[in-house]
């Protein structure tokens, strides 16, 4: 929803005015600004042009509104999130209000949410439940719910019934809004709903407050067309949008400056970038080749589907340099059978050749992987080839996770005829052979030596330092503090669990 379509919405909802009683009725305010997630219409998503506004400037009526408040923001989920918190706190900060590490002394929290996975959603409730004490305490706190969860209709209306103790819900596509929507807020009696169902367009410049200034996020697309049945993404984040390639390398650019030293290109599936651009034909490879001549040491990208892992990026990553081989490749099952029914559009045996064409490009690369168990019909045999699957890759690790329906998903209407005893076996299973490939590949480092990027203090002891090498393994090492946001080399001395010990040494480091 571009701003033209917001509003029209708006006079749409506003267009019978009512009493005070009957502006409670927020069926009424759904039924033109909300709509719930739909495949059907989804698909039909496209047709609206996507514009590109390059100078986001906050509305000179809302300076000062936080002035002598404090914001707290909670984030739940994937790096998406983290960065979309990154420039709500801009926003704060532009807006006068103060950052705080808690909810006590909070004039604004915010919940920003996400919607993969039934234990995020109730991770949420649960804590909107913990601040309505909080809210009775202190009258004028205004709490939020924000991100994934929020374009979930089933979701906003448990919220509009059952936590009357929040002020304010809005959703991915709009966090540009925000000095709107919290102004909105203060001068509204009523719980504040903005939820665009159609994704915005492309909003650059967002002011930004990055957590610290070793390691950054810089998001080069948004949302996902790929339509996996169980996956609710591509309904709350919308149709792929790819920024401009010259405004990516601008941000890469002024992160160089400012000594950044690791940079991670951000998208639901950052692999698609550029496929949705008309004037041009340029994609991730293209991009990677350009950002690899900036002066970073190291340059990372998440999340790929292997769908569109193309030979031009594989040809580009073995270039090496500051392009790490590191890569997280998302299978969620080793059966082709299991493939087709979660719509991936690969098989295994397409899967494998992926990894054979990374590997003969990259000797050393380090793959890791998305698996999902117990998803609808899968059988003892089918799981058999997950589990065989992930023995030929070896990958270093992996995120495994019970199947669960997310509602208004495909799958979510197939019979979840897998019982629960089961899949908690399958997935025992699946985590033994990862924890032994993965104590497998630790060992291979003892005796090595190491690049780690030091990010700071153990979190366990404060005289060690900890930070990752280039195949993203956290080490542990005593060394002096100013080694901090530096990349240093170090011995590796014994393997652990998932953790690597070393001692740090003196010696030139060579950036890959």
């Amino acid at each position: 929803m571009n701003e033209k379509q917001r509003l029209e919405s708006q006079q749409i909802a506003t267009k019978n005015p009512s009493d005070k009683k009957s502006e409670k009725d927020y069926s009424k305010f759904f039924e033109s600004v909300y709509v719930a997630p739909s495949l059907k219409d989804a698909k039909k998503r496209g047709k609206e042009e996507v514009k590109y506004h390059k100078d986001f400037s906050i509305s000179q009526e809302f300076h000062g509104l936080g002035q002598g408040k404090k914001f707290y923001i909670r984030t739940y989920g994937c790096q998406m999130n983290e960065h979309d918190t990154e420039v709500m706190a801009g926003i704060f900060l532009e807006l006068g209000y103060e950052p705080t590490d808690g909810v006590e002394d909070a004039d604004v929290i915010l919940l920003n949410t996400c919607a993969i996975r039934e234990n995020a959603e109730n991770k949420v409730f649960g804590e909107l439940g913990h601040l309505k004490h909080l809210k009775s305490e202190k009258p004028d706190l205004l709490i939020g719910v924000c991100g994934c969860m929020s374009q979930e209709e089933s979701v906003v209306n448990k919220i509009l019934k059952t936590y009357q103790q929040v002020d304010m819900i809005f959703g991915t596509h709009n966090i540009h809004r925000l000095p709107n929507i919290l102004n909105e807020a203060y001068m509204s009696k009523e719980m504040v709903v903005e939820v665009w169902s159609k994704e915005g367009d492309v909003i650059e410049n967002l002011p930004k407050v990055r957590k610290g200034n070793i390691k950054a996020w810089v998001n080069i697309m948004y949302g996902c067309d790929k339509f996996c049945t169980y996956c609710i993404v591509p309904y709350t984040r919308g149709k792929e949008r790819s920024r401009r390639p010259e405004d990516i390398i601008q941000e890469v650019r002024h992160l160089a400056a400012q000594g950044y030293k690791e940079i991670t290109l951000l998208g639901q599936n950052v692999n698609a970038y550029g496929k949705d651009f008309e004037d041009r034909k340029y994609g991730l490879g293209d991009l990677m080749d350009e950002i690899r001549k900036i002066d970073i040491p190291r340059i990372r990208f998440t999340t790929s589907h292997p769908r569109d892992f193309d030979d031009h990026l594989i040809e580009v990553l073995g270039k090496g340099g500051n392009l790490l081989d590191h890569i997280h490749l998302p299978v969620q099952s080793g059966s082709s059978e299991i493939l087709k029914i979660m719509a991936r559009k690969y098989s295994r045996e397409q899967y494998l050749e992926l990894v054979r064409k990374i590997k003969e490009a990259m000797p050393n690369a380090s793959l890791t992987t998305d698996i999902i168990v117990g998803f609808p019909n899968e059988t003892e045999e089918q799981f058999e080839e997950t589990l065989s699957l992930y023995r030929e890759v070896e990958f270093d690790s992996a995120y495994t996770f019970i199947y669960s329906p997310r509602e208004g998903t495909p799958a979510a209407k197939m019979k979840d005829n897998v019982p629960m005893e089961v899949k908690k076996e399958r997935l025992q299973r699946l985590n033994a052979i990862v924890n032994e490939i993965s104590a497998k590949k630790l060992k291979e480092y003892e005796g090595k030596i190491v690049n780690v990027l030091v990010e700071g203090e153990s979190k366990k002891n404060p005289e060690v330092l900890s930070g990752y090498t280039e195949k993203s393994k956290l080490v542990n090492f005593r060394a002096p503090k100013s080694a901090i946001g530096q990349i240093v080399s170090v011995k590796i001395t014994e393997a652990k669990t998932w953790t690597l010990n070393g001692e740090m040494v003196e010696q030139p480091v060579e950036v890959k």
